[in-house]
């Protein structure tokens, strides 16, 4: 695989990671113990620390594209294994 593909390949698991992610930990106001601002949605987060969940995805993507990768590699489950409906 080129570097560029890999490259890719695990920018596509960074963004799907993203909505896996970021719904955990949050914390809207109320559970905060603050007040909202009128018009604010009941779901909104209190706090939004970006840089922690950036750490959060990067961390998991990294581990899917490396059992990706290495499964690639060893071929541990392949196209052929997944066939069931012959």
């Amino acid at each position: 695989m080129k570097w560029q593909s890999a490259l890719a390949i695990y920018f596509l698991f960074w963004t799907f990671c993203v909505f896996l992610v970021l719904p955990f930990g949050v914390r809207t106001t109320e559970e905060a113990g603050g007040t909202r601002v009128p018009g604010q949605a009941d779901s909104a987060p209190h706090h939004f620390p970006a840089g922690r969940i950036a750490v959060r995805v990067t961390v998991v993507a990294t581990i899917a594209f490396a059992l990706f990768y290495l499964n690639y590699t060893y071929g541990w489950i392949t196209p052929e294994m997944l066939d069931w409906i012959r």
